[in-house]
């Protein structure tokens, strides 16, 4: 009984969030206005009702598109995309993927242009060939590893120096121990002899 109850509950919320009006949106019927409000990838919402027809997405700073973002939305006629920063490395794949499925009557892949990598500035992502967007991976591969090469590399220096100092110390507190241990040697043989010196007074001014 309770598992039903929990199961009605969820299906009961899950539908109004989906069919809610996303945050920093505005929504009137199937319309779903996002459009010069910001939005960055991460502050995109992370869905829209189900029953969206129009999604505008246009004017602002979006460089990719979350993964199945759009899939889910089945009644969906008209998506604008414009006016953002699409940086076209590996993040686009989902979005040209996506672009490609469309029918040529929807015209969403209009303004939907490379704002970088430098080689691939200005052009539309619907048109972008794989291996155009697998090289623009590589080279952010490349730099990425040149990146860890660097953090590495000043990471065994640090452990190398740390090192040295170590034995530096090491070798000194050995230093400071033998001389402690050869003044405390020497002390205790001047002591004895200053004993022995002095027994031998006695023994003299007895006699």
């Amino acid at each position: 009984m309770k598992g039903l109850l929990l199961l009605f509950l969820l299906l009961l919320f899950g539908g109004q969030r989906s069919s809610a009006c996303p945050h920093l949106c505005s929504c009137d019927g199937g319309q779903v206005d996002c459009s010069s409000r910001s939005l960055t990838s991460s502050s995109l919402p992370t869905r829209f009702p189900a029953e969206t027809t129009e999604l505008r997405l246009h004017n602002n700073l979006l460089t990719t598109l979350p993964n199945e973002l759009l899939e889910d939305l089945t009644s969906l006629s008209s998506v604008s995309l414009h006016g953002n920063p699409w940086v076209c490395d590996c993040g686009v794949l989902y979005l040209r993927a996506w672009l490609r499925r469309q029918p040529t009557s929807l015209t969403s892949h209009l303004g939907v242009n490379c704002s970088s990598p430098p080689s691939l500035r200005g052009r539309l992502v619907v048109y972008l060939t794989e291996e155009e967007v697998l090289e623009s991976c590589h080279y952010w591969y490349c730099d990425l590893a040149l990146v860890s090469q660097v953090c590495l590399f000043v990471f065994v220096v640090v452990q190398a120096g740390l090192l040295v100092a170590l034995i530096v110390f090491l070798k000194r507190f050995k230093r400071l121990f033998k001389e402690g241990k050869r003044t405390r040697e020497e002390s205790f043989t001047a002591g004895e002899g200053n004993r022995e010196n002095d027994y031998m007074a006695t023994k003299d001014t007895s006699i």
